[in-house]
């Protein structure tokens, strides 16, 4: 049995551990594969630069995966996540870090779990927010 987070730890202003992920060329072109999204500026850096990008950019969506592991990977269980939203507000390069990020807004409880209400978003090198979001997050009895 996984225990998840425990109640006593987690309160309105809880960090989150930040996640920091350094996407790849070859990291993109397989989430490319996974989701279907071939658009160039994925993984053509030429392509990319004559669209007016600084490089190749990551998916947006994966973004949104990486917060979705930070959490689970806070939560200390898989499937603990129950609802993730994001926007896309920024773009960020290939080859340099995401940081992900988070914080606990709320939390309360059903007749069998405990949850946490979170903001939650990535940061480029520069601290710009570039995917911004919330989530609700389950963590046990």
């Amino acid at each position: 049995m996984i225990k998840l987070l425990s109640r006593d730890h987690v309160f309105e202003g809880t960090t989150i551990t930040p996640l920091v992920k350094t996407p790849t060329n070859r990291q993109l072109v397989q989430y490319a594969g996974a989701s279907g999204d071939y658009y160039e500026i994925h993984y053509d850096q030429a392509f990319a630069q004559s669209a007016g990008l600084e490089g190749v950019i990551v998916h947006g969506a994966l973004k949104g995966a990486f917060l979705a592991e930070m959490l689970s990977n806070w939560a200390g269980h898989p499937t603990a996540l129950r609802k993730l939203g994001v926007q896309y507000r920024g773009m960020d390069i290939v080859g340099k870090p995401i940081t992900c990020k988070g914080i606990v807004t709320n939390t309360f409880s059903d007749n069998s779990s405990y949850f946490a209400e979170c903001d939650v978003w990535t940061e480029n090198e520069r601290g710009q927010r570039t995917t911004v979001g919330n989530a609700v997050v389950n963590l046990g009895t």
